[in-house]
């Protein structure tokens, strides 16, 4: 048995060594790499690898991960300068959605949630863990809305919704049985806050091959609306699919 594994061993040696070859002319310093580009007057398109919230400063710590996925990690992580980052597009949810353990004051235990997780396809990639599931929160993203700066908005899963009657959206906290204008910091007070909800119709038609915003249903359109109101950015675009092909451009 020692001898087969030694020669397994052997061939994923070799066999990586061929790849370190393969990546070896693509390799090079990333700062300088970056910077010379943006003066060649090219773009560089950064994606968060984690929700807002999972930001191990300015999430709901200690149930984050352990960098900064917020715009800060643009700065940190690559080493380019504040004054280089133009759009900031935040990727929303049509409703929250959360992996693993925390506070989450829209959570649904109900039949609602259950439909949304199996809808949306609602399981972890990296942990296949089945995500949380609740109403839009439009306190929680006017504060990951502040801290990151959106320039605009691309809305994900509005088909998600189309089989509701009614549909939710938090507007706002209650602390201590007073109305709160901010986001909680600790995880304490937003594990007590109670939320005001405003109820919506639900638009009860399929969204799915829908490819121009004014095709929506009136009850849709006025979902991404209110959105776009409260948190005084526009959304540019909205999925409405699973396909790369199931997105709607919003025209200006």
């Amino acid at each position: 048995m020692a001898s087969v594994g030694l020669v397994l061993d052997l061939c994923f040696l070799r066999r990586y060594r061929e790849y370190a070859e393969r990546l070896r002319p693509l390799v090079r310093d990333s700062v300088s790499y970056l910077h010379t580009s943006l003066k060649e007057g090219k773009s560089v398109l950064v994606e968060g690898a984690n929700a807002a919230m999972l930001d191990i400063d300015f999430g709901t710590y200690p149930y984050v991960t352990s960098s900064n996925c917020s715009i800060g990690g643009v700065l940190t992580g690559l080493g380019l300068p504040p004054q280089a980052i133009g759009e900031v597009i935040g990727v929303v949810k049509a409703y929250t959605t959360r992996v693993g353990d925390g506070p989450f004051p829209t959570e649904l235990h109900d039949e609602i949630g259950s439909l949304l997780q199996k809808r949306g396809g609602e399981i972890g990639v990296t942990t296949q863990r089945i995500r949380r599931c609740g109403w839009l929160d439009l306190a929680l993203l006017r504060y990951t809305s502040m801290v990151n700066g959106y320039t605009a908005i691309c809305l994900t899963k509005l088909d998600i919704l189309d089989t509701l009657k009614e549909i939710k959206v938090a507007v706002s906290y209650n602390l201590n049985g007073k109305k709160i204008d901010y986001f909680p910091g600790s995880i304490t007070d937003l594990s007590q806050v109670e939320v005001n909800y405003i109820t919506m119709p639900g638009w009860l038609q399929s969204t799915e091959n829908v490819r121009d915003f004014g095709e929506l249903p009136p009850q849709a359109q006025d979902y991404v609306r209110l959105i776009e109101t409260d948190l005084d950015v526009p959304v540019k675009w909205i999925g409405v699919g699973k396909g790369r092909e199931s997105i709607i451009c919003v025209k200006d």
